[in-house]
């Protein structure tokens, strides 16, 4: 993935909506901020974070879920108030509103979430790719 070939980063429009794409891996958290022009995604923002030792030890799923929460917590700016496009490639997340997690961490994660208005959007993985890249982007950094 290349950041300054098209398309490149743009400006947010507030009277578009936003779509926020997040991915995890076994060492980091990646998310993408994005919205749509014609049928071209252009992204707003990048986001990535390592993670620590005992998040490392997470369940996949938990690790997914963390994911989400903390990119929709680092883009609350343009998030909040709007309703936005959620899109995961991990499918079990589609009921993440509807479903009662038996999990204590990921049920206090989706307490966190409710004040936030979003559809979830399951996507291949091959159209998640800048998430997926950001998340593995600090797996090499010795």
């Amino acid at each position: 993935m290349c950041v300054c070939q098209p398309p490149v980063l743009h400006l947010p429009n507030v009277n578009k909506p936003f779509i926020l794409q997040t991915d995890a891996s076994s060492e980091g958290i990646g998310a993408i901020l994005l919205q749509e022009e014609g049928p071209v995604k252009h992204p707003v923002a990048f986001a990535s974070k390592k993670l620590l030792p005992c998040e490392k030890n997470y369940f996949t799923i938990e690790r997914e879920v963390l994911a989400i929460v903390w990119g929709v917590q680092k883009f609350k700016n343009y998030l909040i108030g709007v309703h936005f496009y959620l899109e995961t490639d991990h499918h079990p997340l589609q009921c993440l509103h509807q479903t009662k997690f038996q999990n204590g961490r990921i049920m206090c994660w989706s307490l966190i979430l409710q004040s936030y208005r979003f559809t979830v959007c399951a996507i291949k993985g091959s159209e998640n790719v800048g998430a997926h890249f950001l998340s593995r982007l600090l797996d090499y950094s010795g």
